[in-house]
């Protein structure tokens, strides 16, 4: 029985270290195997790093003013006989508008006309008695006198007429018609609107100290909600003399050219007044930095040769970078880039120093110092 005890022993040994000796053959195959895998390169797109200016601008808050524009009104009560015009159309300087009831003043014209007429015969017969030395030249001075009184008289009365005669001040687009035909009107009530449109002008604010880096003439790009995909350019016109006392800001005006009127005047506008100096910069796109609380990096793209193949491989090196300001997709290097690197400018997040990579750009996206995504 012993015997058998033993045997079974020596057996169950044999067993047990056969497989522990097959084991260890195995962890050491892949031990080797895993000192000799070499880890497949990863697919990244990348930018090469270059010096460029970019423009200085200003941005502010705009309204868009007409160059000239008023609500036509009355000038005196009368009622409405004529409508020239419809709502929404242009008009030149002196078309007439509207035209109120004058039966009144044609008849006190015809009666100031005639008694004119008397004036200046009654002028002539006294005229000639003085020649005959049969007239004082008081009786002269007296009838000179009546001509120009009746005269004024007339002119009075042609005045009433041309103001219920209403013209358009200007050349512009008309509003919305306010009035109706037979409309009793008073002095003063509102006809309708009337704006000239092109050119335009747009008021903004700038901080009182850009005053004296703003001059009349620099360009102004400004763009409004009703039209985003337009940019509409022009130059400054003027500026307020003094200094608003509330928000230590100046008042400044651009004109700008709106063919199409798609200005309109009391529309929100931004404005953007591009500086005649321009910013050295070493700009990248803002997905190639890797963003940290201990600092911000970006991973240079470097080409070392391969000690066992002697091929030329792409491989990552990790350099901390101090940026500077952001415009668009773009953001400055102050610090730790030179102009002919080559960063990676996706997926940052999954990489590290040393990783080997193969630069693809076919799908990368095309970045912009002035994006406008189509689904904002």
């Amino acid at each position: 029985m012993l015997k058998k005890l033993l045997f079974a022993a020596f057996a169950v040994s044999l067993l047990v270290g056969a497989i522990i000796f097959a084991k260890l053959g195995q962890f050491t195959a892949m031990d080797e195997a895993a000192q000799n895998m070499v880890m497949p390169a990863e697919t990244v797109t990348a930018m090469l790093v270059e010096d460029r200016q970019w423009e200085q601008t200003l941005i502010a808050t705009a309204t868009v003013t007409a160059v000239q524009g008023v609500t036509v009104s009355a000038e005196t009560n009368g009622r409405v006989t004529q409508i020239n015009f419809k709502s929404g159309s242009t008009v030149k300087t002196g078309d007439v508008l509207i035209q109120l009831d004058t039966a009144s003043e044609d008849a006190q014209l015809a009666s100031a006309k005639a008694t004119a007429a008397l004036a200046k015969a009654s002028l002539t017969r006294v005229r000639k008695l003085d020649k005959q030395n049969l007239a004082s030249q008081d009786a002269v001075d007296s009838a000179e006198a009546k001509v120009k009184e009746t005269v004024a008289q007339a002119h009075n009365v042609r005045a009433l007429i041309a103001k219920k005669t209403i013209r358009a001040p200007f050349s512009g687009r008309l509003g919305l018609r306010q009035i109706n035909l037979g409309q009793i009107l008073r002095e003063g009530d509102a006809i309708v609107s009337l704006q000239t449109l092109d050119p335009i002008y747009v008021d903004f604010s700038i901080p009182q100290k850009t005053l004296l880096r703003l001059k009349p003439g620099l360009e102004v790009r400004v763009t409004v909600d009703a039209a985003p995909d337009v940019t509409f350019v022009g130059k400054i016109l003027a500026s307020n003399p003094d200094v608003d006392l509330a928000t230590r800001s100046v008042r400044v005006r651009a004109k700008i050219a709106n063919p199409d009127e798609a200005l309109r005047a009391g529309m929100f506008a931004n404005a953007t007044v591009v500086m005649p100096e321009k910013q050295k910069v070493l700009p990248i796109t803002a997905t190639a930095v890797a963003y940290a609380t201990f600092g911000d990096s970006v991973f240079v793209i470097e080409e070392q040769e391969n000690e066992q193949s002697g091929e030329t491989e792409k491989v990552l090196r990790q350099q901390f970078v101090r940026l500077g300001q952001t415009r668009g997709d773009y953001v400055d290097v102050i610090d730790g880039l030179k102009a002919g690197e080559t960063v990676v400018t996706s997926g940052v997040f999954k990489l590290r120093s040393g990783m080997k990579v193969i630069i693809d750009n076919t799908l990368a996206p095309e970045p912009s110092l002035d994006p406008h995504p189509s689904d904002s």
